[in-house]
């Protein structure tokens, strides 16, 4: 068995924050032998998020090559920063078929890459595996034949919030902020779709829609203040979920509200608060501290003992993608692009986080989200009396995804 090494490029404002913008696993002169994977991500944009997402697939390229790698062929990761714009990433994408002939392209992080990585598979035919962008039309709208994703749509996660708050009496009317891009619209609409099907007598009384981490917090707050809700959903992260937490709580926005966080209790958004994380928040994430599963628990042990850290969201879910890729491979016997993407369909695979399929219907997985709410712990943010939800309890019927897809 070949042993991988690890080449490293460091560029730009990459190299500022020591975060490598191109990553190549196995030698270069194996290129002939090896099955190569074009990682496609934004590093400089949110590396809180996406360094995590590629030491998780690195350490699955890891396992599977020490164990003989794939269809008896070494697996090489070559993964390339997009810095968070759609133009650099088809053309990261172009690059990665045309000079290091990868069979495939996986990962990218916000929407709006993730949408013009979909049309791009779409024209070109390629394989894309989206592993984190989580715009519905990318599945839907806007599906294709050759994209697939791996985590739970917004309108998936925004369902199991919505079945969660319904139950709440109190909480009639409501307002919600969420970033001014495809993600954040998308994330509004579910969550109100789903609530006021569950919850008719349910109001939405206003939106805020900042800029993408550009948002004047206080302003915010304030504008969400007037509007006098009952609760509110928050769908901001990153910087702008950090100051938004700040200025609400300073300025009492929160107090005597239900709050609910998209994506808030995932450790890249939420450790970063530290002893000023918020509490009492219903949110999605990643308690990962507390999972108790032996998979689970196995790759907790892995990830620490190869990267010297803990696992964030992102590093489940690139590692979950490299399984995906695994099983597919194995599947089609081959990197034709067609024998893989008719491999993807209806595709079953085990991973830390449970059992997952890509639906046959519109290449959404079934991986799900664990939804529980804030707390401190020893002065961090966690996530308690949380429960992992089943994705495929939260998709449309077949007959409603054939329209959302336009009778595809």
């Amino acid at each position: 068995m070949r042993s991988s090494r690890a080449f490293l490029t460091t560029t730009g404002a990459v190299a500022a924050t020591a975060i490598a913008a191109s990553v190549a696993f196995a030698p270069a002169s194996a290129a002939a032998e090896t099955i190569r994977i074009g990682d496609i991500n934004s590093y400089t944009r949110l590396p809180a998020h996406t360094v995590p997402y590629r030491q998780g697939a690195i350490l699955a390229i890891e396992e599977f090559n020490r164990s003989g790698g794939v269809l008896g062929r070494q697996l090489e990761f070559i993964s390339h920063d997009d810095q968070g714009k759609p133009g650099e990433a088809v053309k990261v994408a172009e690059r990665l078929f045309a000079r290091d002939e990868v069979a495939l392209i996986s990962g990218s992080l916000f929407s709006h890459v993730g949408l013009a990585l979909t049309a791009y598979a779409k024209k070109t035919k390629r394989l894309y595996i989206a592993a984190e962008p989580l715009a519905d039309a990318l599945v839907w709208a806007q599906g294709n034949r050759y994209t697939f994703r791996l985590r739970p749509s917004t309108y998936m996660q925004a369902a199991m919030l919505a079945a969660e708050v319904a139950k709440v009496e109190k909480a009639r009317r409501w307002a919600t902020i969420a970033p001014n891009y495809a993600y954040g619209k998308d994330a509004v609409a579910a969550f109100q779709r789903v609530l006021t099907d569950l919850r008719p007598d349910v109001e939405f009384v206003g939106s805020q829609w900042p800029a993408l981490f550009k948002i004047d917090a206080g302003a915010e707050v304030e504008a969400l203040k007037r509007l006098e809700p009952d609760a509110i959903y928050n769908v901001t992260f990153g910087g702008d979920l950090a100051k938004f937490a700040r200025e609400g709580k300073l300025r009492g926005l929160f107090e005597g509200r239900l709050m609910v966080g998209l994506l808030t209790g995932e450790p890249e958004y939420l450790d970063p608060l530290k002893d000023e994380a918020p509490e009492g928040w219903l949110v999605t994430g990643y308690p990962w501290y507390d999972i108790e599963t032996p998979e689970h628990k196995a790759f907790v042990a892995a990830y620490r003992q190869r990267w010297d850290d803990y696992p964030r969201i992102g590093s489940v879910v690139g590692y979950n993608t490299m399984l995906a890729i695994k099983a597919m491979l194995e599947r089609a016997g081959s990197t034709d692009t067609e024998k893989m993407v008719d491999a993807m369909e209806g595709l079953s695979f085990d991973a830390p986080t449970g059992p997952i399929t890509f639906r046959a219907i519109d290449h959404q997985a079934t991986m799900g989200a664990y939804v529980g709410w804030t707390a401190l712990r020893d002065g961090r943010g966690v996530m308690v009396d949380w429960k992992y939800l089943d994705g495929a309890g939260y998709l449309p019927s077949d007959d409603e995804v054939r329209k959302l897809r336009g009778g595809q």
